[in-house]
């Protein structure tokens, strides 16, 4: 996405906008510090992150799960023999 400086923006806002209403969104920025982002008003939400939980039930995780393949990890790192 790009990054505009705020006085780029500011000199070139009506064709910004109108890039943006075309559907290239772009970020305003303060001495390399983003500030804003614009998108079109009929563009999709962004994601609000993962769901906790989606695939409770789908699968079982083993009792012994934090030990699996402890013995092949400890071989790997032997530097007796």
């Amino acid at each position: 996405m790009r990054v505009i400086d705020i006085e780029e923006a500011k000199t070139n806002l009506s064709r910004l906008v109108a890039e943006a209403a075309e559907g290239e969104p772009f970020v305003i920025a303060r001495n390399g510090k983003p500030l804003v982002k614009v998108v079109a008003a009929d563009a999709p939400p962004a994601k609000t992150g993962r769901r906790l939980g989606f695939m409770e039930g789908e699968f079982s995780i083993p009792e012994d799960f934090d030990g699996l393949g402890a013995g092949e990890i400890e071989k790997m790192f032997d530097r007796s023999g």
